[in-house]
């Protein structure tokens, strides 16, 4: 009853109303922009290429069999034929639209027709609207319509995030119809909601509640996105129900408690909530999206406009795994964050939220894509001296490669925007829009960030009156930005929401000229822990620091292929900057005769024959790197250099003797090792996430090599009345009883694996279960490790 009321007083049962927005900021049409010379135009040839490598009856098979329909080819390996299959396939069909929009390539049109026809075979075939490519997923979807769910983190009846996948789908038919303008993908998209109305009519708001623990994208968004499409309220109130409730509320209170959240499973939810707002005119939930927004970006990211550790939002008061895991940012987090950005953005037209969509979008996503051979990186560690893989276009199929595919097809999305009347410049980037409504034409030519200015020309087929806002960047200090209108310096007639204004009756041929001085500045960690970064205007500036031990930068389809696993370099070795000075943005020097190039000063452990140079972040690949630089007083150097030394060797002693580990409770790392399990829960508890069953679960480690082995797990000392079995290959290793003994704090136990065991293993994994005895429950296991004895 209590959740009924609280669904009750969140949503209203009144009926959903779908309600015009006036006055706000409207986007132009990806198809209205085109980039011109530069690394973002160099990035969506690049991304071009790597689209049309694939072959597209491999990603049409998941749905086909699904179907009953004998594919053409098999399905790619790696997530897509390992529970997710058919995810990128709705990925790609983003993609293509996006990219057709941004380029007019006519093979790109052919492809995203084809697979629109055959996805409607699919969708004909299944009878009732249904288009997935989930193995078994009709069954499972049967058991949910029925009211028989059992639902976690990452999996919803033993399924791997169907709705994250589905959701794919949905938005890649949106996407068709809305950016490359198939219609039948319109009427396909609305018959798959329609499929999800009937799915769930019968489910309480309880039921739905408790499904939407699994992961389930932006399912609340895209129903959003049918409502707007046909006018019909039952899909906002679809729309709404599936808007997680135990998210929402905090937000709306202000309240942040995103510590130890599977990040990017939150970020499409607030992109939902938004929309949500959007589509019914009703601003309540717009105030949840921007405290999150706020949250994150102020507190929870670093400089390059990233977040997360392992895909989770770590202790925002503590960023120490940020600086000392190779998991650093996914893409997908920034993928959404821009997203999120974006919609907050045209819907309060304040140009500050642009200054972090600019940073992210240079400073992650542009450095994501390898330049020329392609590839999307997953992870892009925040560790000095670690480096990044890339994906192999036929071997590995991540969530951030669907998420990269799309990223760099839509680049021209928020260069320009418009009012009813006025031009908005947002970024400063080679472009030219055409403004077809107005008989406009603004051709945008500059070399920035290489150059402190930018120059736009306009052509209209008739003089006309309006203005033409120009974005004053954050990082522009004070009122420096100087506007000239045909070479004539020009004061703006209005100021507002971080924008000049000028107002005047445009001609052809006008010129306006924007100089933009840029300042380097050093920035902490959101903690203010002692580590900074350098940034150059809106650019993160880093270092090469080798390319030794990084082994194959291409991953190879094995399922952590996507984490860049050569050796951790120490940190106790790492440069460190020592200085008495508060602005250490001093110690930085341009090089002479290398354009947007920098020495560092000051720093000790670093081959004084041939200092470092920072250059943008973005033009760093195949290479160890250096962006965060631990940094001390002169009078704290030798305790700093202590601290860290003792730490490190510890830390690097035991991923050397480290074969495997996973972390329970995490989504990626449990996938990862096959997870498995019945009556089983998870949670965090001082920051540390946990795995407990009343039934069991299970994970598959991979023992590779020879020798004797030590199973070591990660226990809470004051956890009790715990007694439970660990097995191994089915055979009983312990049994443990957990008595609270060892007090509060966490304890590592070490459990030594019989010869026998491993010899008996197959193909050099190891199943290690635990299995609660009965009326008693596991302890919450907070780490698995397998160790070299």
């Amino acid at each position: 009853m209590k959740v009924k009321i609280l669904w009750m007083i969140l949503l209203g049962l009144m009926p959903a109303a779908i309600v015009a927005q006036p006055g706000k900021l409207h986007p132009f049409p990806l198809s209205s922009v085109r980039l011109l010379e530069s690394p973002f135009l160099q990035a969506q040839q690049t991304d071009l290429t790597y689209l049309l490598a694939l072959d597209m009856d491999r990603l049409l098979a998941p749905f086909q069999k699904e179907a009953g329909i004998r594919p053409k080819a098999e399905n790619y390996g790696n997530w897509e034929n390992t529970g997710l299959d058919g995810h990128i396939g709705g990925h790609y069909l983003s993609a293509l639209a996006l990219m057709y929009a941004s380029t007019g390539n006519p093979e790109l049109k052919r492809r995203l027709d084809y697979l629109v026809d055959a996805l409607e075979a699919c969708q004909q075939k299944s009878g009732d609207g249904y288009l997935g490519g989930t193995p078994g997923g009709r069954q499972m979807w049967q058991e949910v319509k029925a009211g028989r769910i059992n639902a976690g983190s990452f999996n919803l009846n033993q399924k791997w995030v169907p709705w994250y996948n589905i959701h794919k789908t949905y938005a890649g038919l949106r996407d068709a119809y809305l950016f490359a303008g198939n219609t039948k993908a319109k009427g396909m998209l609305i018959q798959l909601t329609d499929w999800a109305l009937d799915l769930t009519k019968n489910l309480s708001d309880a039921q739905l509640q408790d499904m939407l623990r699994s992961e389930h994208g932006g399912m609340n968004e895209v129903f959003a996105d049918v409502a707007e499409m046909t006018g019909d309220p039952k899909y906002l109130t679809l729309a709404k129900r599936f808007s997680q409730i135990s998210v929402l509320t905090p937000l709306l209170q202000g309240k942040d408690q995103l510590n130890g959240l599977h990040a990017n499973t939150q970020i499409p939810k607030v992109i939902g909530y938004q929309r949500v707002a959007d589509v019914s005119g009703d601003t309540t939930w717009t105030k949840a999206a921007d405290f999150f927004w706020k949250t994150v970006v102020d507190h929870r990211t670093v400089s390059i406009g990233g977040n997360s550790v392992s895909e989770h939002f770590h202790p925002a008061k503590d960023f120490t795994s940020m600086v000392e895991s190779k998991e650093g940012p996914e893409t997908c987090n920034t993928y959404n964050m821009l997203k999120l950005t974006r919609q907050l953005y045209l819907n309060r037209g304040a140009g500050g939220y642009l200054d972090y969509y600019e940073r992210a979008l240079y400073n992650h996503i542009l450095s994501t894509q390898h330049p020329t051979r392609g590839g999307f990186v997953y992870f892009t560690s925040m560790r000095p001296r670690h480096y990044r893989v890339y994906s192999n276009p036929q071997l590995d199929f991540w969530c951030c490669v669907g998420s990269g595919l799309e990223n760099h097809g839509k680049y021209g999305e928020l260069i320009y925007a418009h009012s009813d009347q006025d031009l908005y410049l947002n970024l400063f980037l080679p472009s030219e829009l055409t403004w077809q409504e107005k008989g406009l034409t603004v051709t945008q030519t500059t070399t920035f960030p290489l150059e402190e200015k930018s120059k736009v020309t306009l052509k209209l087929r008739k003089p006309q009156k309006f203005t033409f806002y120009i974005r004053q960047p954050g990082w522009v200090k004070g009122k420096q930005v100087k506007l000239l209108v045909n070479g004539k310096e020009a004061l703006p007639t209005s100021t507002e929401k971080g924008y000049a204004g000028i107002t005047r009756k445009w001609k052809s041929g006008d010129v306006v000229t924007i100089s933009l001085p840029m300042h380097t500045q050093a920035e902490y960690l959101p903690d203010q822990s002692p580590w900074v970064s350098f940034v150059h205007g809106p650019i993160v500036l880093a270092a090469v620091t080798g390319q030794s031990d990084m082994g194959s930068l291409q991953a190879d389809g094995s399922r952590m292929g996507h984490v860049a696993n050569g050796p951790l370099y120490s940190l106790e070795d790492a440069p460190l900057l020592v200085s008495s000075e508060k602005d250490l943005a001093t110690h930085l020097s341009p090089v002479v005769n290398k354009h947007f190039t920098f020495t560092l000063s000051g720093v000790v452990n670093q081959n004084q024959e041939q200092a470092l140079e920072l250059v943008p972040f973005y033009q760093i690949h195949d290479a160890r790197y250096m962006v965060y630089w631990p940094v001390t007083t002169p009078e704290g150097l030798e305790a700093r250099k202590a601290a860290i030394k003792e730490k490190e060797r510890e830390k690097l002693a035991l991923e050397a003797q480290t074969i495997d580990q996973v972390a329970p409770g995490e989504q990626q790392p449990e996938s990862d090792h096959g997870f498995e399990g019945e009556k089983t829960e998870t949670g965090v508890h001082r920051d540390r996430h946990w795995r407990l069953a009343k039934g069991w679960f299970s994970y598959n480690l991979k023992n590779k090599g020879p020798g004797p082995r030590t199973l070591r797990l990660t226990y809470f000392g004051a956890d009790r009345d715990r007694n439970f079995d660990i097995l191994v290959n089915g055979k009983l290793l312990q049994t443990v009883r957990r008595n609270g003994a060892d007090g509060n704090k966490f304890v590592d136990v070490d459990y030594e694996l019989p010869a026998a065991f491993l010899a008996q293993s197959k193909e050099n994994v190891l199943k290690i279960t635990f299995k609660a005895h009965e009326n008693s429950s596991t302890a919450g296991i907070y780490h698995v490790r397998l160790l070299k004895r």
